[in-house]
């Protein structure tokens, strides 16, 4: 399974003839290496309806004719622009013919703005993402806060590779994400959701290398791990 991370919160895994995307926020975004005119993609997975996540779902949905795994409303709102979508929601488990994915419970709001009508789209519960395929196990955080629950997501998974969020003001900072590394007992670790904006500004070198372990990796833009 060859994983690779794009900025933002954008990352691409291959695995057994399956390509997916998980919050494939490219349109507007300044740092990813990403062409949405050029993107193969099977299965879409999002964590949350914020448009800095959604992206160009519906764009990549219609030209490749891929698959969107989504909680319950957000699926639900996608599924009327007139892409397929497979709906889930949090605790949920799904063994699909390319891995299993699974719901986890995320601190943070969901919602998609549409700018023009000035209007706000309830998208439901956001979450974090636990994918399963090749006998390895990848956690997607998405956006959210530390919470202890992160504690029982380690201990009933064994979580081989886990991308956190570290910019702060939205999400975890990196000291809350350093704690939520050692919850989670991964064995690898690489940050997400920084520098995107002025806001979110942050190191994310620092924040691996003072994980413990030494299983921080602050993965480039299109830069890539094998699983």
């Amino acid at each position: 399974m060859k994983i690779s991370y794009h900025g933002h919160s954008v990352v691409y895994i291959e695995t057994q003839g399956t390509k997916l995307i998980i919050d494939p926020f490219l349109t507007g975004n300044g740092l990813t290496d990403l062409d949405p005119s050029e993107v193969k993609v099977d299965v879409i997975l999002l964590t949350h309806g914020h448009n800095d996540h959604v992206g160009d779902t519906v764009a990549l949905a219609k030209s490749n004719d891929a698959l969107v795994i989504a909680p319950f409303e957000l699926s639900t709102y996608l599924s009327w622009q007139g892409v397929r979508t497979h709906p889930m929601h949090i605790g949920g488990s799904h063994q699909f013919d390319f891995g299993t994915v699974k719901l986890t419970q995320a601190f943070h709001g969901s919602s998609y703005t549409i700018e023009e009508e000035q209007k706000i789209v309830y998208t439901g519960m956001p979450a974090g993402l636990l994918f399963t395929a090749e006998g390895k196990t990848i956690f997607h955080a998405g956006d959210t806060a530390l919470f202890s629950d992160m504690k029982l997501i380690g201990e009933r998974n064994t979580i081989d590779l886990a991308f956190l969020p570290i910019g702060d003001n939205f999400t975890m900072g990196p000291e809350d994400a350093a704690i939520a590394a050692e919850w989670l007992q991964a064995k690898r670790v690489v940050p997400i959701h920084y520098n995107t904006f002025p806001v979110i500004e942050q190191d994310p070198v620092e924040f691996a290398e003072n994980l413990s372990g030494k299983k921080g990796l602050a993965l480039k833009v299109g830069e890539s791990i094998d699983l």
